[in-house]
């Protein structure tokens, strides 16, 4: 009975000894990922700041771009407002324009019966005068000695 004793106690401590054996290649294994895990992370660190970095900038240049935006705006209200003025006077001038010819139009048809009378009597005395051009040639053919 003593050696089955012997026996068990030296299979315990074989089976412990293989138990330790790969409980220390576990953690050995486990050592390397965590240290590959440490050095990713690291990398990964180095990468965010590099990120932060650029994020950081890229903020501050789009908040210049932003104000320069901001200031050309503000300047070109100005010019809109001039032309806004311009196109306002244009309209007065083509209102008045319209205003004009309208009232010569007017004007021209209250007139147009004296007007159309005076180039009917303007006719009547060219024809007049026509005749009496060639009634006086007529006499002076007749009146030539010959």
């Amino acid at each position: 009975m003593e050696i089955i004793l012997y026996l068990s106690v030296a299979l315990i401590a074989i089976a412990f000894a293989v138990l330790v054996v790969f409980i220390s290649r576990t953690l050995k294994s486990l050592q390397l990922t965590l240290t590959n895990v440490a050095k990713t992370l690291d990398g990964l660190e180095n990468q965010l700041d590099g990120v932060s970095r650029e994020t950081t900038d890229l903020l501050h240049k789009t908040n210049r771009l932003a104000e320069d935006i901001q200031q050309k705006s503000e300047s070109l209200n100005s010019v809109f407002h001039g032309v806004r003025e311009i196109g306002d006077s244009l309209s007065t001038v083509s209102h008045s324009v319209k205003n004009v010819s309208t009232r010569i139009a007017r004007e021209g048809e209250k007139k147009s019966d004296t007007v159309s009378q005076v180039v009917q009597w303007s006719n009547a005395a060219l024809d007049i005068y026509e005749k009496f051009k060639l009634r006086n040639r007529r006499i002076e053919r007749t009146t030539e000695p010959k």
